[in-house]
C-alpha cells in the first residue's frame, strides 16, 4: 500500500485530478453493473473507493501545506 501512495505523490496536482475523474466514471459504471447484475469482480468497487480517497486525502494534504 505504502508504494501506491508513493506513487500518488509523484504525480501533480493535474494528473491527480485527471485520475480522480476516472475513477469517479469506474465508480458509476461499477454501481451500474453491480445493480443489474452484470459486474465481473465486485472487489473492485472497494478498490475504486479507496483509491478515491487516497487521492482525495492526498489533495486535502496539499491544499493544507499550500496555507
Amino acid at each position: 500500500m505504502a508504494n501506491k501512495i508513493e506513487d500518488l505523490r509523484a504525480k501533480t496536482d493535474d494528473q491527480l485530478t485527471a485520475d480522480l475523474t476516472d475513477l469517479k466514471r469506474e465508480a458509476f459504471n461499477l454501481r451500474f453493473q453491480a445493480a443489474t447484475n452484470q459486474i465481473e469482480r465486485p472487489a473492485r468497487i472497494q478498490e475504486v473507493r479507496r483509491q478515491i480517497a487516497r487521492i482525495k486525502t492526498l489533495q486535502g494534504e496539499r491544499a493544507r501545506a499550500a496555507n
